[in-house]
Order: C-alpha cells, then sequence, then structure tokens
C-alpha cells in the first residue's frame, strides 16, 4: 500500500476508511495524539512517543483499552504494510463514540486512530526563518490534544510570509512554537524552557538534553524571553520530523550564528541516534 490508516481494527488506505459520525472528536477534538517517524520500517524514539501519548491520555482521563505494549506492536506490525519503510507514523485516541453531550460516560472506550503516509525527516542542517506571535492558546499546552486550531493558525501565517514555523511568547516570554519546541544556546549552554503546562514536552528536546549532558554541554532548563532569544548564539527549532534545526532569522531580522560548531555537534549526535536506530 502506498498509505495505510486504521480505525479500531479497520485498515485500508486513507481515503476509503470512514470512522461514526458520533466520534467525539466531531463535535469536541476530544481526543490525545503523538507522531513520529520510521526508517527503514524501523519506528524512532517510539518507547518515548507512547509514553507521552498514555500520559496525554491520562491527564484527560480517555479510557484506552490496548496496552503500551499492543499499542507498539500494532504500530510496528503497520508500518511493514506500506510500500516504504520512510513513513510519517502519528497515531491518536478519542474518548470515544457517544451521542453528543458535553459531559461523557467515563466508562466510553477510547476509538484508536492511526495514519501512515510516506514521508522522511528534513535535512536537520538547513536553516529556517521564522516569525513570532503572542501564546493565545489555553493551558494545557502539555497534554498532545486534538484541540489545534491555534496553531493551525499560527502556522498558516508562517507559511504566507514565506517562513517555516512561529515562535509563541506569553507577555514577552518565550514558550513554543506552533508545532514545535525551540531552545537556545548562549555562552556555550543549552537553554530550553521547563516542562509546565504551557509547553509540551518535546521527546526531541528530551533527546537533545540527554545528548548535551553527554556531550558535556551545560543545560539550563529555565525560561527565556524575546529579547534573550533575538540575541541568543543559536535558536534550535526541534520536532521529530527535523530533529534540530537552526533558526537564521526572525520576524525578518537575521539571529544566529554565532555557535555553528556547537549546533552541528548537537545536531550530529541526534543524527547519530536516529540512524543508531533506524538502520
Amino acid at each position: 500500500m502506498k498509505n495505510l490508516g486504521y480505525y479500531n481494527g479497520n485498515f485500508g488506505e486513507l481515503d476509503t476508511l470512514m470512522v461514526p459520525f458520533n466520534d467525539r472528536v466531531h463535535f469536541f477534538g476530544d481526543g490525545v495524539y503523538d507522531a513520529t517517524y520510521s526508517h527503514n520500517y524501523k519506528i524512532y524514539a517510539l518507547d518515548d512517543h507512547i509514553d507521552r501519548f498514555y500520559n496525554s491520555a491520562g491527564l484527560l482521563d480517555i479510557n484506552i483499552k490496548e496496552t503500551k505494549d499492543e499499542m507498539k506492536q500494532l504500530l510496528s506490525d503497520m508500518v511493514k504494510k506500506v510500500d516504504t519503510g520512510d513513513l510519517f507514523v502519528y497515531w491518536q485516541a478519542t474518548r470515544g463514540t457517544q451521542i453528543r453531550n458535553h459531559s461523557f460516560d467515563p466508562k466510553i472506550q477510547a476509538n484508536i486512530w492511526i495514519v501512515l503516509k510516506p514521508a522522511t525527516i528534513k535535512d536537520p542542517y538547513a536553516k529556517m526563518k521564522v516569525i513570532t506571535m503572542d501564546d493565545t492558546r489555553f493551558l494545557h499546552c502539555n497534554i498532545k490534544t486534538l484541540n489545534l486550531l491555534p496553531s493551525v493558525m499560527a502556522s498558516q501565517k508562517a507559511e504566507s510570509m514565506g517562513c517555516q514555523e512561529t515562535i509563541l511568547h506569553r507577555d514577552g516570554v518565550v514558550t513554543e512554537c506552533a508545532h514545535s519546541n525551540v531552545s537556545i544556546l548562549k555562552d556555550g549552554k543549552f537553554i530550553t524552557a521547563p516542562t509546565d503546562h504551557y509547553i509540551l514536552p518535546g521527546i526531541t528536546r528530551m533527546h537533545m538534553i540527554k545528548m548535551c549532558k553527554k556531550l558535556l554541554i551545560p543545560v539550563d532548563e529555565t525560561k527565556f524571553t524575546l529579547d534573550e532569544l533575538l540575541s541568543a548564539d543559536e535558536i534550535i527549532v526541534s520536532s521529530a520530523g527535523q530533529l534540530a534545526i537552526g533558526v537564521s532569522e526572525i520576524d525578518g531580522k537575521k539571529v544566529g550564528g554565532k555557535a555553528p560548531k556547537l549546533l552541528k555537534k548537537i545536531q550530529d549526535a541526534l543524527l547519530d541516534e536516529f540512524k543508531a536506530e533506524t538502520e
């Protein structure tokens, strides 16, 4: 198959699958998701993504009948059914199927969706142009919920301005991007916002922290401002699909480029890990 979808045990190409009208996702965006990439039919950082997925579901009291091991096995089996082993691997759990009502039956079982489509990670050594916007999202950004409309609008604004991402801030304090995390390098130190309820605990962000510690690069999980962002030696946008890309321009102003060797050291380590897990 060129692509593959899954809904509660039913398999098919993405344009052939149908889902129940009363799936709560249609009315409320009531669900959580996670995503990563596969290479050579091996899914990168699957354990970490599954842990975050079940944590998000638990924070919203979504009842997933499948165990973590069963979900990992299902995803691993599915990637082998597609023509290429280089895939975007996406899965979500919606709260379940129920006649529309804001409150829900706590015993309702989640519906599991999976989407596989051909894709490769972006070149982590490419540079990125970004814009900044006020972070107007709700206060559960740490949960990978399906309520993504603010991020959709922020991403569309960036694209309309010829940029690839939007960095969000609350009263001048940087949080994260529309669909990525953002960190900085300053004076030889890796600085990234703490994982409170304003940012998603990114898997690639977590791996960067581990890599920095392994490489003896000091790590500081602390908040930083827009002014500190603009004056940073390097700005790093990170996600599963691009690993760690440096930023060259913010709101039309040239930034970064002051610590290219240190940035490449981190990028090399992440790419080597990706290859080691998926070759």
